[in-house]
């Protein structure tokens, strides 16, 4: 979270601005995680970042894919680093050591018992649903995925997925933001047999993709609370709203979410804001249009997270590249 001076409060509150958060102009960052190939469908993306000021290390966590008759993501790494520029990986997960389809985004947090903790999202093999798990250790290079603990399905909620976990910890409570199908009771079985098949209900067109929260008081065990920031029935995220990370600048929390306003433009979200000063009420500030884009192709901007570092803001984000791949780009803000 941010201290007061730490994004210049002061100044903004002289012009009567009160509560807004620092922005980056994307195509002004550096590439700091090359794709694994060219063209669309090849990424190197999803990027969660931490800084532990115990040890003074940035960790990063992001994913590789391929395009689906390649792959698609087959590995989730953590890369840690002391400048937050440049990176060296400490732990993998491969798709093949779980048995999935395709891995998705993970989040790493040091727990206030300071344990570290990776939730990381995947096709459950046995439903073809999305789901999280996590893996504890004492230190990052001591994870063991064979360790891997079910933290959340999407069954045992009446949920058609569950992913891409993000947390953060607000006085003693972990605060876990996810990316979530919801469950049409009214579906007949054969277009719920559908949703799955592909195992990726959000590519079918069936259902929309929003935010849910889910809360715990050890980081183990959450329990769901329900919808946060839903689709709108019209307008650019008509189709998906996913929080991607958290701003507190007081007295407001902004949620940067990954809008599109159709299945057809799965996979290449664009960036908004949303603001709310309870986290379980979001609205939507750019009704009109994405606020951060990439300036190539699709113009996909999606997945930012961001850490303070003494009067900068640290800003990482997946970034459309000319030949339509995708980046982690990193943009500092002073």
């Amino acid at each position: 979270m941010f201290s007061d001076d730490s994004i210049h409060l002061e100044e903004n509150a002289g012009k009567n601005w009160l509560g807004v958060p620092p922005l980056f102009t994307p195509e002004k960052g550096q590439s700091i995680i090359e794709p694994p190939g060219s063209g669309q469908g090849y990424w190197a993306g999803a990027p969660s970042i931490i800084y532990d000021s115990d040890s003074s290390y940035f960790y990063l966590c992001y994913r590789m894919r391929r395009p689906r008759g390649e792959g698609r993501g087959y590995e989730n790494r953590i890369a840690k680093s002391k400048d937050g520029i440049h990176f060296d990986t400490v732990f993998t997960v491969k798709k093949e050591e779980i048995k999935t389809q395709s891995l998705e985004r993970s989040s790493l947090i040091k727990g206030l018992d300071g344990i570290y903790r990776f939730y990381f999202s995947y096709v459950d093999p046995e439903t073809n649903m999305w789901r999280v798990d996590y893996i504890e250790a004492p230190e990052v290079e001591e994870f063991n995925i064979n360790n891997r603990k079910k933290l959340m399905t999407a069954p045992e909620n009446g949920l058609a997925a569950v992913k891409d976990p993000y947390v953060l910890v607000i006085g003693s409570t972990y605060y876990m933001f996810l990316s979530y199908a919801p469950q049409d009771s009214d579906l007949d079985e054969s277009t719920k047999s559908r949703m799955h098949n592909t195992g990726d209900v959000f590519t079918t067109g069936i259902t929309k993709s929003c935010s849910g929260l889910a809360t715990s008081l050890d980081g183990k065990n959450f329990t769901w609370q329900g919808d946060v920031l839903s689709p709108p029935e019209q307008g650019w995220d008509s189709y998906a709203t996913r929080i991607t990370s958290i701003m507190y600048v007081p007295p407001v929390f902004t949620a940067f979410y990954d809008g599109i306003p159709s299945v057809d433009s799965n996979y290449e979200e664009k960036a908004g804001l949303a603001s709310s000063f309870n986290l379980t009420d979001f609205e939507r500030i750019t009704k009109k249009g994405p606020r951060l884009t990439s300036p190539n192709e699709s113009g996909s901007l999606r997945y930012i997270d961001f850490v303070p570092y003494g009067d900068k803001v640290y800003f990482y984000y997946e970034y459309t590249k000319e030949d339509g791949s995708h980046e982690v780009r990193l943009n500092i803000k002073e």
